[in-house]
């Protein structure tokens, strides 16, 4: 019976042990601690949030909030429409309803949603109906999902404010949020896995050339 108590003493220090271990990684830890996106869903950090845009080709997208401050993670994926788990050749083959979307991940102690939403406004043509640049088609269609009242105030004031200014419509959807599929891996990063391809499609479709001339 004493054998039996000694290894349960045991197994209990070593979990308290292991638990010190992994709440104060500066002091039982020295070396570089990265973040997952596995991390991050688990995290209950109330400072993380989430948000939703679409702004034609996804990889695009994606490259732009990388570079923000703030933003930890950006995630190249499928909303809006009605088909469950959309594959891309369903996305822009089939009529599944679904837009090329970015999930983006941020901390709002750093970075603000009216932020963001500024950011996507510059990095898009709001005043095109048939798509984005030189992709064109309902799944390249941009849209600010929304995911509360507040957000959705934001955007409508946002929308606003760019139409006095341009004096004329803004024709980005605006949706409720509802689901968010991931994309296949080989959309991930793709600006990064793939650069010469993703540097001679972005120059084919003038992205900047064109951005240049609405907000410059």
């Amino acid at each position: 019976m004493w054998q039996i108590y000694s290894k349960i003493n045991s197994v209990k220090k070593i979990f308290i042990i292991s638990l010190l271990i992994i709440l104060a990684p500066g002091k039982f830890y020295s070396g570089e601690l990265t973040v997952s996106g596995e991390d991050i869903k688990k995290s209950e950090d109330v400072n993380l949030q989430k948000a939703y845009f679409a702004g034609g080709c996804f990889w695009c997208m994606e490259e732009f909030f990388d570079k923000i401050e703030g933003v930890i993670q950006s995630t190249s994926g499928y909303s809006g429409g009605h088909l469950k788990n959309p594959t891309y050749k369903e996305v822009i083959y089939k009529d599944t309803g679904h837009v090329e979307a970015i999930e983006i991940i941020y901390d709002k102690k750093i970075i603000s949603y009216e932020e963001l939403l500024d950011i996507f406004w510059k990095n898009i043509d709001p005043f095109d109906k048939y798509g984005q640049f030189c992709d064109k088609g309902k799944s390249y269609r941009s849209v600010v999902f929304f995911d509360n009242k507040k957000q959705k105030k934001i955007i409508q004031n946002s929308i606003k404010r760019i139409e006095k200014r341009f004096d004329s419509k803004v024709v980005t959807l605006v949706w409720k949020f509802d689901k968010f599929y991931q994309a296949e891996n080989y959309h991930q990063d793709y600006y990064q896995k793939n650069f010469l391809r993703y540097l001679a499609y972005k120059k084919a479709c003038q992205r900047e050339e064109v951005l240049n001339r609405i907000w410059n």
